[in-house]
């Protein structure tokens, strides 16, 4: 595997590239074009020069989380061929650049859902965290709010304010979307981008639904085993995979996520790794890596990847806010680099404890 840690950009992320390049172990970052739009063909030019501006550190890019897609695309609009063209040629610019990874999501409205962005835990450090309560104690305009008041100045992917502002007419737009409409989409986006994805030797890998069940009425479809599988069957295309996140999959205590590793050996092309601690249904949040901290196995979790020969990037995904740390909710330096290092740790145990 290789491990890596997401950047969002010397404009726009707090932790920079020289102090990645710093973490043991970690090799790469996988970041994105942030300040362009779904639906928007990224050039050439500017893909070349995020790659060289990472290179130069010393990391590589080794994926690009995300290329976001048009809402036109998820809800079938008479528009979204033209969408759909676009990303293609997004997609040959990346494989121009060398660069063999998009990680993706197919989620209305919202890419993430949380209650809290800041919610303390008894060692002092705060985390994201969803409370179903809250949820169902709001409507999105309050949700949008809550959020956009939190976030220690940063801008935070899925929630932009611009995209928002008006989201009264996004949900409107789903109104006649249900589950099977979605997913029907989600085949039709992927059997038109299959062929450049073969030719430029492209892996998309999905995103799981965050949580793991509909939310504010909007339908989620890629949430368990039976739903990634699914899709798997559907568009039977190595480059057709998934972003193994445990923790969006891991919302749902039903998963059982080394399991549904082992079940999609060959189509998981990436992977987020971190831990949550469920307090009680519907009630949920973010928690060190380390096993004990949470609710998750993270042994079992590794293993599993190392068990079914998983070669790509790694990332430890969110992490707690420690050390008086100000930076995007989820995405400061310490407690990834901590999570980096913990990862790193139980791969090189499995590996040598399996020779």
């Amino acid at each position: 595997m290789k491990m890596t840690l997401r950047w969002y950009g010397s404009s726009f992320d707090t932790v920079t590239l020289k102090q990645i390049r710093q973490i043991p172990g970690v090799t790469g970052v996988i970041s994105t074009l942030y300040d362009t739009s779904p639906g928007e063909v990224w050039s050439r030019s500017r893909i070349h020069a995020l790659k060289e501006e990472i290179e130069q550190t010393g990391l590589s890019l080794m994926g690009i989380e995300s290329v976001n897609v048009h809402d036109s695309i998820k809800i079938g609009d008479s528009d979204r061929d033209v969408y759909i063209d676009n990303y293609i040629e997004t997609l040959k610019h990346l494989g121009e650049e060398d660069i063999h990874l998009v990680c993706y999501n197919f989620m209305p409205v919202f890419d993430w859902t949380r209650t809290e962005l800041a919610r303390v835990r008894p060692d002092g450090s705060t985390v994201l965290a969803y409370s179903q309560k809250a949820v169902d104690a709001l409507n999105p305009d309050e949700m949008f709010q809550s959020i956009s008041s939190d976030t220690n100045g940063t801008v935070m992917p899925g929630w932009e304010p611009e995209r928002l502002k008006n989201i009264h007419a996004l949900f409107e737009m789903y109104k006649d979307v249900d589950s099977e409409k979605l997913f029907s989409n989600l085949v039709y986006f992927l059997n038109r981008i299959m062929p450049v994805c073969e030719t430029y030797n492209i892996d998309m890998a999905i995103h799981p639904d965050d949580p793991a069940w509909n939310v504010f009425g909007l339908p989620r479809i890629i949430t368990d085993k039976e739903h990634l599988l699914r899709l798997m069957k559907a568009i039977d295309n190595p480059h057709n995979g998934v972003t193994f996140c445990t923790g969006s999959l891991g919302t749902n205590p039903e998963n059982d996520l080394p399991d549904m590793i082992r079940s999609l050996k060959g189509r998981i092309h990436f992977a987020h790794i971190r831990n949550l601690k469920h307090n009680f249904p519907g009630d949920f949040e973010e928690a060190a890596h380390l096993s004990s901290d949470g609710s998750f196995d993270m042994y079992a979790i590794v293993k599993a990847l190392y068990d079914i020969g998983f070669d790509g990037p790694i990332r430890p995904d969110h992490g707690r806010m420690i050390w008086n740390e100000k930076a995007m909710p989820g995405y400061g330096l310490y407690d990834r680099a901590l999570g980096a290092a913990y990862l790193n740790g139980l791969w090189e145990a499995i590996e040598k404890s399996s020779k």
